[in-house]
């Protein structure tokens, strides 16, 4: 199996390429900005791309057979459609490749806040929504796009992400928010990128994911 992994040059991005590359899938590595890297393997291939010029996101989707999707913009405060537009390039390009299976990167607070604990819902959640609203709407504009399509879906919503060793281990729950799912490490979260793939329960599913 072939995978594009967009939003290869990014902190999760780059772990993902490197733990699919360790699992023998092809990857097509796709970033705007390809940073010079250590990664020597005849099954992958990088390409300069911005999501956002649909053009360019259909060649770089051809000969692929599932989509991950890392795009991100760190911690900027600022209005951004390059998670909705973003994925709605690729959602097109999947459509003319035939291509069914995409996961992506959203994040717990864009989950419905009535599902989150109290203590969540009344304190944490309106502090992180006044600084990073912006980014939470526009992911949920992705989920919706994603739910309108016709794609086989999975949307992971991790919490807080930490440059640390990966801890090895995962919970999932494609329901309510998890328990005390505070923190999940970079590492973790690229294995369970992958690892959702092929898991057919999460699939046209939102999923929290937390260490």
């Amino acid at each position: 199996m072939k995978i594009a992994v967009v939003g290869a040059s990014g902190r999760t991005g780059r772990l993902v390429v490197e733990r699919a590359l360790a699992r023998g899938y092809g990857v097509t590595a796709v970033a705007r900005q390809p940073q010079q890297s250590s990664w020597r393997d005849q099954r992958l291939t990088t390409m300069a791309v911005d999501v956002l010029d649909r053009g360019r996101v259909v060649g770089a989707l051809s000969g692929v057979d599932a989509v991950i999707s890392t795009l991100g913009i760190g911690t900027s405060r600022e209005p951004t459609v390059t998670y909705s537009e973003g994925t709605g390039n690729l959602l097109y390009a999947m459509g003319l490749r035939g291509i069914k299976r995409i996961v992506v990167v959203s994040a717990s607070p864009v989950g419905p806040r009535q599902d989150q604990a109290a203590f969540d819902r009344y304190v944490v959640m309106p502090i992180l929504e006044r600084f990073f609203g912006a980014t939470y709407q526009d992911m949920r504009r992705m989920e919706n796009l994603l739910t309108e399509s016709g794609t086989d879906w999975t949307s992971l919503r991790p919490p807080r992400l930490l440059e640390k060793p990966p801890v090895g281990a995962y919970r999932i729950s494609s329901g309510r928010p998890l328990p005390k799912a505070r923190t999940l490490t970079y590492a973790d979260l690229a294995t369970s990128l992958i690892d959702a793939l092929d898991r057919d329960d999460l699939r046209r599913r939102a999923a929290y994911v937390a260490n």
